[in-house]
């Protein structure tokens, strides 16, 4: 009953943050011209040159409460975007829906799933961004009205080389991706006439790919866990090319995609907290020489009970900071997150840059079940060792390494019991030489 109540509790909590923010909007022309003088000299002249922008919009939801700070913590399916290698690490099935009402009544709208069979990681997502497109003629009549879109399909495998208890392994992973830029059929500027193929004439292809890499350890660690409290990752997005001309006599190389180098940490030094930073480099493969200006993140979460958590976050992306609050709620199965993101490109009202996630969390395929067999055979092994019986310790944790061959105390174990072996042997070989 009292778990009920908590439950009940933090739902409204949950609820009363969603509309924690005013409900209508305010003019604060004053204050985003004093930021966009501040941050003026982070903007390039080669801003917005590439294609496919929709690919640097975040699916929402708990990357974006943590000002998109990802790359270096990417534990939920979210490391679609972020880091590829992150599958093959991940505790749980998931499967999760997206919706992030962007700006001009844009939306980004996602599903996405992942899974992992021990150090074998696999995903998958659909994203779609779209917004309103209306064409009027020269006295403003309405001749059309249709949508822009982009939608961007992702495949996703990674691996966690040398995975074990001390050493949590080196995870490498891969996305291929593929995206349509669909652009409706616009009308004749003389007759209003809608003309038959127009919009795919000016609609794109990109194939692209990621790859990732994602790395654990222990540092500066206050809490007891298996579970490593730093992460590092290193990511390379948008690798690939866009092709424009369907329908056309040739079709032709696009701008170039929105390919970013990324690095990012997370840490935890404490049970309840943690902090992640990050650093993305913009790179034109078409031309190095534009060069395009970095950008930057942090984020923290706060667990304040284990069904629910607060995250905030910071982006300085151009010359327009963002910042994020965010909260997450968890009740059986599902995992709810609300953010609301504050920018120079939206006014103080909710309703503008409101993004939702809902992921249904479908177990760990047995693997705590069968750490919880090798935690109790190894544990066997070392009764069975404090009694003298070596030979009995040493045949119980190879049964350890049977499941998982890189269980380093079992190792250890063995060798240390190999020695008490070779010890009484000399011993008994030196008295029965005496």
């Amino acid at each position: 009953m009292k778990t009920r109540v908590r439950h009940y509790f933090t739902f409204i909590t949950f609820l009363v943050f969603i509309h924690s923010v005013p409900l209508t909007a305010l003019d604060y022309t004053e204050v985003s011209t004093s930021i966009s003088d501040l941050f003026y000299s982070m903007t390039g002249s080669n801003e917005g040159t590439s294609s496919f922008r929709s690919l640097l919009i975040p699916s929402g939801g708990r990357v974006e409460s943590l000002g998109s700070a990802y790359t270096g913590l990417a534990n939920d399916v979210s490391y679609i975007d972020y880091n590829p290698a992150a599958s093959s690490v991940l505790n749980e099935t998931e499967i999760a829906l997206f919706h992030n009402a962007w700006i001009a009544d844009s939306a980004m709208e996602s599903i996405a799933a992942t899974t992992r069979f021990g150090n074998l990681g696999l995903g998958g997502e659909i994203r779609c961004f779209y917004v309103p497109f209306t064409e009027y003629d020269h006295f403003g009549g309405r001749v059309s009205g249709s949508y822009y879109s982009e939608t961007t399909a992702a495949f996703n495998i990674a691996y966690n080389f040398l995975a074990g208890y001390k050493f949590k392994g080196l995870a490498v992973g891969i996305n291929a991706k593929a995206a349509w830029r669909s652009i409706p059929d616009y009308a004749d500027d003389d007759t209003g006439e809608i003309i038959s193929g127009s919009g795919l004439k000016q609609s794109a292809l990109a194939v692209m790919g990621d790859i990732g890499m994602l790395v654990q350890f222990n540092l500066g660690k206050f809490y007891t866990s298996r579970d490593a409290n730093v992460r590092i990752g290193l990511s390379a997005s948008n690798l690939g090319a866009a092709f424009t001309g369907f329908g056309s006599s040739s079709i032709i190389i696009d701008d170039p995609l929105p390919t970013t180098i990324g690095i990012g940490i997370s840490y935890k030094m404490i049970r309840p907290v943690t902090i992640t930073a990050e650093f993305r480099q913009p790179v034109n493969l078409y031309d190095f020489s534009e060069y395009q200006i970095f950008y930057a993140g942090a984020g923290a979460e706060v667990q304040i009970t284990d069904f629910f958590s607060v995250l905030g976050g910071f982006l300085l992306k151009g010359g327009n900071p963002r910042f994020s609050l965010g909260s997450e709620f968890e009740i059986k199965k599902l995992r709810i997150n609300a953010n609301y993101t504050l920018d120079l490109t939206s006014s103080l009202n909710p309703v503008n840059r409101i993004s939702l996630s809902i992921k249904l969390q479908l177990g760990d395929k047995g693997r705590a079940e069968r750490q919880k067999k090798i935690d109790e055979l190894y544990n066997l092994g070392v009764f069975y060792f404090a009694k003298g019986d070596y030979t009995t310790a040493i045949s119980v944790w190879n049964e350890v390494l049977e499941t998982d061959r890189r269980f380093n105390p079992a190792i250890d174990g063995i060798k240390s019991a190999e020695k008490q072996l070779m010890l009484f042997k000399r011993i008994r070989d030196s008295l029965y030489l005496d």
